[in-house]
């Protein structure tokens, strides 16, 4: 039974104006949808409280999806009650702790407390301050029932501390009560998703016009970055890879990026940013320092009719475990390596955000979902690929969000 009484007044309270510091701010309206319907989820589920965590900008959408600040470098922590405002533990001076009750800071909306500590993970004597600060918001909830979201990036110091802190209290795993809410993107979601399509367009643009022999993979990479941020993106992943015909150039991330481009290289970039406003589209396209040679073409063929094939079965109510299982069948039944990771799965505020197409996923496709679509392989030394992002509608996936040119690019 729920341990603390509702106090509508509380929930509903009028918010204060937004600081013109934040980026692309959601909503108030949209973040209160959100809010309703996990509240919803709880009470049929006999949830009093959830707790949640992250400290990745590319993938921490849960704090993010719950309060439109992003938790960056350092944990942050929320405390979600069914019945009452958040509390939050964040990265700041140690041991202040502000209520906002009375206060218009213009940032925390539907938080009555944010709580500072700062504790480091390379500082292993502070790996429970985060967890005090966590136990004093939930010390209504003591025999509550507690649902933990985001378990994957919660530290074993936290998790520990908690169960420690609330031995009477029902710990239960609760992120896929949210996912299943948080995988459906509103039309206001959508809006921003089609932004940053829009915007990566762009970025890959700059990009590939600015490749040449003599630059390293890095000089190219530093290009869609600069353009990225000019255009309001905050976060994000800029993957680029390079080699002669004949060997394969997968992307690889930034400590990777130091190959110097040659006359008849295939350079390849994967942009994976978020927008203004943190939704994540990634955008995948490949170049060639010269002709483009036939065998590069025809897997590039072959890629494009993989993506068609995944489309295709990215239906509402379609199971992503069985999607999965046909798509390696057909790359097998064409003498096409098996995908081993993940060639297709869904976007928000997370870089990579659930249902994969993959074996494991249990969700279903559903209308309403942002799918980042990218069959890649290596077949006979070439490296081949393509990614675009779609968006679910009630028959299937709808147009292509990016502009830019299936095909390869000559330079």
């Amino acid at each position: 039974m729920p341990t603390q009484s509702t106090h509508p007044e509380r929930l509903s309270r009028r918010q204060p104006e937004l600081s013109e510091r934040l980026n692309t701010p959601i909503s108030t309206d949209e973040l209160e949808r959100r809010w309703t319907n996990v509240r919803a989820a709880m009470e049929a589920d006999g949830i009093d409280v959830l707790v949640l965590q992250n400290n990745s900008d590319s993938c921490g959408g849960y704090v993010r999806w719950f309060t439109d600040m992003p938790a960056s470098y350092y944990p942050t922590t929320v405390v979600f009650p069914r019945e009452s405002p958040m509390s939050v533990v964040a990265h700041g001076p140690l041991g202040e702790v502000r209520e906002l009750e009375s206060q218009t800071d213009g940032v925390w909306r539907g938080v009555e407390r944010v709580f500072s500590t700062a504790s480091f993970p390379s500082a292993p004597y502070t790996r429970e301050y985060d967890a005090e600060f966590a136990l004093t918001a939930l010390e209504p909830f003591a025999g509550a029932t507690v649902g933990l979201v985001g378990t994957a990036q919660m530290s074993f110091a936290f998790g520990e501390r908690l169960r420690r802190g609330l031995p009477g209290a029902q710990l239960i795993e609760s992120s896929e009560l949210v996912d299943r809410i948080k995988a459906i993107k509103s039309e206001e979601e959508q809006a921003l998703i089609r932004a940053t399509a829009a915007m990566q367009d762009e970025v890959m643009k700059a990009a590939l016009d600015a490749v040449e022999p003599g630059k390293k993979e890095s000089d190219v990479a530093a290009v869609a970055r600069r353009a990225a941020q000019e255009l309001g993106s905050e976060a994000g992943i800029y993957m680029a890879g390079s080699a002669p015909v004949g060997t394969p150039a997968p992307t690889r991330p930034r400590h990777f990026q130091n190959r110097t481009l040659r006359r008849g290289d295939v350079f390849a970039l994967l942009v994976e940013i978020d927008g203004p406003g943190g939704m994540y589209t990634e955008l995948g396209r490949m170049c060639t320092l010269g002709p483009v040679p036939k065998r590069l073409h025809e897997e590039l063929e072959f890629a494009l009719e993989a993506q068609r094939f995944t489309l295709e079965r990215l239906r509402p109510g379609a199971a992503a475990a069985e999607i999965f299982a046909e798509y390696n069948e057909f790359l097998q039944a064409n003498s096409r390596p098996p995908e081993r990771r993940v060639h297709c799965h869904g976007q928000g505020y997370d870089l990579v955000e659930r249902p994969f197409v993959r074996f494991d996923e249990t969700m279903t496709i559903e209308a309403g979902i942002n799918m980042a679509c990218h069959p890649k392989y290596v077949r006979d030394g070439i490296f081949a690929w393509i990614c675009d992002n779609y968006l679910i509608g009630p028959d299937g996936p709808g147009p292509r969000l990016h502009s830019f040119p299936q095909a390869i690019v000559e330079r």
